[in-house]
């Protein structure tokens, strides 16, 4: 099964999208999620947090309980997935569902149908890799 973990892939979507939702992104700043949506936000990307347990905002973006919930003006264009691997698909599904152009699935999170299912819908996808590691590595 196919996944577009490649360099080429890996260096499209942090270098040609600059809005990701980040779905599981918690409010607790020691957690990965955070780190990672503050670690992108002072990169310059635009980050909206998705996570049905909180209620106002996190980094200072308003936070939604879904992709869906989402409004279609914010221009999702990638979708950065913390949450298990069993729960992925339900999310790269719903990335689809809003016209996201790539999926990106953290360390640890593997779902190869879910991927499947995002290539066949036209979006690229990242699997197993961590945005806060590899945009490091491109700059270099």
């Amino acid at each position: 099964m196919r996944h577009d973990s490649t360099p080429e892939v890996i260096r499209e979507l942090l270098t040609d999208t600059k809005t990701w939702a980040v779905v599981g992104c918690s409010p607790e700043p020691a957690r990965d999620s955070h780190r990672v949506a503050a670690f992108l936000q002072a990169r310059g990307f635009r980050i909206i947090p998705v996570n049905p347990a909180v209620e106002g905002s996190i980094l200072g973006e308003q936070c939604y309980p879904s992709l869906s919930a989402i409004p279609a003006s914010e221009g999702v264009e990638v979708v950065d997935v913390f949450r298990r691997s069993e729960h992925a698909g339900a999310v790269v599904d719903e990335a689809i569902g809003i016209g996201a152009r790539g999926v990106w699935l953290q360390l640890g999170v593997i779902d190869g149908a879910a991927v499947a299912r995002a290539h066949a819908a036209g979006l690229r996808a990242v699997m197993d890799k961590c945005p806060a590691i590899e945009l490091p590595r491109i700059a270099a």
